[in-house]
């Protein structure tokens, strides 16, 4: 006997047919989990459009620049690696909240501006962006 007990009788069933529901429920829980891990991998970093306009901040940022020589300046005072890495984490948990902007020469090593990456990961900074100069306004 059907769950309605009304097998003979002719009348509308009224019972909503789940299958498909869980099939695409089940097809989304697949592309979620094949999906999740891809996004938390890498290094963030947020390079900014040629067209977009500069955005508007409410507090001074922390920018960390690297010029021709390789010598690393925080907020325009000269430090080495290791007062890099005390001087930031000296810094309150909430301003770790906000970015550290990243400016280094063209012609610095990969290898420096990736160390100098990690030691700005290793203070306590998740979200490091990159400062660069529009294509339109190079010299």
């Amino acid at each position: 006997m059907g769950p309605s007990g009304l097998r003979n009788k002719k009348g509308l069933v009224a019972e909503i047919n789940v299958t498909p529901l869980v099939d695409v429920m089940l097809v989304l829980l697949i592309i979620f989990m094949v999906t999740a891990p891809m996004m938390t991998q890498g290094l963030e970093v947020d390079l900014p459009a040629t067209t977009a306009k500069a955005l508007r901040q409410q507090e001074k940022p922390i920018v960390v620049t690297i010029n021709e020589q390789g010598k690393v300046v925080l907020n325009k005072v000269e430090v080495n690696a290791s007062l890099l890495i005390q001087q930031l984490s000296a810094l309150p948990d909430d301003q770790k909240e906000q970015p550290v902007y990243l400016r280094a020469d063209k012609n610095v090593p990969y290898g420096v501006v990736v160390a100098t990456m990690a030691d700005i990961r290793s203070a306590g900074f998740k979200k490091l962006g990159m400062i660069t100069v529009p294509a339109d306004k190079k010299k």
